[in-house]
């Protein structure tokens, strides 16, 4: 006896995510905790760093990513367009590829979150891909079309 199974399916526009884990102060431990449980140090909540120092420190680790295809970091490519640090130590990240068909479309921004993650004071982080406005050469740094010998 062959019974036909119908699966039934409904198309939806979008899906809120799921909310997102948080580490509160009371923990009073580094975010990269692993390096810091490896090492036995610890930082306290009040010695965190101020904002501006915040944003500072995840721009350096910003500048650690380098684009997979041209030797240059993703910030001096002009990849990342807005950094915003908020009191608590979240950290928003907007930033756009260099192609919507970049190879690194999938793991890029996943490996951004991560560093800014690995920033001691940041505690959570979340990345905005976007695609407006769309990347081109103009939005490079002085430093990157010296290094692509367009200057």
């Amino acid at each position: 006896m062959n019974q036909e199974r119908k699966i039934e399916t409904e198309e939806v526009g979008s899906v809120t995510p799921p909310p997102r884990a948080r580490v509160t102060p009371e923990f009073e431990r580094k975010r990269d905790y692993l390096s810091g449980c490896l090492s036995g140090e610890t930082t306290p909540a009040e010695d965190a760093p101020a904002n501006d120092d915040l944003k500072a420190a995840v721009i350096e680790a910003l500048k650690s990513i380098y684009d997979p295809e041209i030797p240059v970091d993703i910030y001096e490519l002009g990849l990342i367009y807005d950094v915003d640090i908020s009191e608590d130590g979240d950290a928003v990240v907007t930033m756009t590829l260099t192609t919507p068909h970049c190879p690194v479309a999938e793991s890029l921004p996943n490996e951004v979150e991560l560093r800014v993650l690995s920033v001691p004071g940041i505690r959570d982080a979340v990345v905005n891909l976007v695609w407006t406005p769309p990347w081109d050469p103009s939005k490079m740094s002085d430093e990157a079309r010296l290094e692509l010998g367009m200057l």
